[in-house]
């Protein structure tokens, strides 16, 4: 990812109402897995550490980053309560031989070339029956030109998710878009953009006390449709699956 982009996400990820309303979302899947007491958690591209303290809630927490500037800020923003080790997808992944309960990848995926080859050197970590719950950005036709800052190599649809977690081997137990209430804004941002070329990237920014609450609020509020049905539609996707081999799963995305 661009270094400026780790510069940037360590300084809003905590406050922006994106952040704070993904994680929100994502503790909320999360706790309805049921995972063992002492659950051992991955994160697969930690950033500068925004996630690790929600994960932490649900597990003992490792994770992986490539960024050495990120590893460092991921390390002094929490203390250094977390194993924290450098690595790159799809070839240079540590903790080989161990095993994880969970695995989480948000908005890193997009990042790499060899998606398909990191997914199953990712699946190689994961326990008989733990599962990897991952986000990526939607829709090609959405690419604009904080995908080119954050030097993204693609953006998803749903059934190009779908493939490329088969092709990993991976069992697929659901794709849903989330983000859902917002895309009209972003669309309008997106083509603002289009037609104001060479500006830094809308909603990038923190915005005014009020509106932050307000998008938090909206975002936050689709952690309880997605208990009871996929969306339709959205800025992102979201993917839970476990292991080929668990036999126990039923797709139903």
């Amino acid at each position: 990812m661009n270094p400026e982009a780790y510069l940037e996400m360590a300084n809003t990820e905590s406050a922006h109402w994106w952040f704070a309303a993904r994680r929100d979302i994502l503790s909320h899947v999360i706790g309805k897995f049921g995972l063992p007491v002492s659950a051992r958690i991955l994160e697969a591209g930690s950033g500068t550490g925004g996630n690790l303290v929600m994960l932490s809630a649900h597990g003992e927490v490792s994770a992986i980053e490539m960024d050495e500037v990120a590893c460092r800020i991921a390390g002094e923003k929490t203390g250094g309560r977390f194993d924290l080790r450098r690595g790159c997808f799809p070839d240079d992944i540590p903790f080989k031989g161990e095993t994880f309960d969970l695995i989480g990848m948000f908005g890193v995926l997009e990042h790499v070339e060899q998606d398909v080859e990191t997914l199953v050197a990712l699946r190689g970590l994961l326990a008989p029956s733990g599962r990897m719950l991952i986000t990526v950005p939607a829709y090609p036709w959405m690419w604009s030109a904080h995908d080119v800052f954050l030097h993204h190599k693609r953006r998803y649809t749903a059934n190009s998710l779908r493939k490329a977690l088969a092709d990993a081997g991976l069992r697929v137990e659901r794709v849903s878009y989330f983000n859902m209430w917002l895309l009209p804004l972003a669309m309008l941002a997106r083509l603002k953009d289009r037609l104001r070329p060479g500006g830094h990237a809308s909603g990038t920014a923190v915005p005014a006390s009020f509106v932050n609450r307000l998008l938090f609020s909206i975002f936050r509020s689709e952690r309880y449709l997605l208990d009871w049905f996929n969306l339709p539609a959205g800025v992102s996707l979201l993917a839970v699956v476990r292991r080929g081999d668990d036999n126990a799963v039923t797709a139903r995305a």
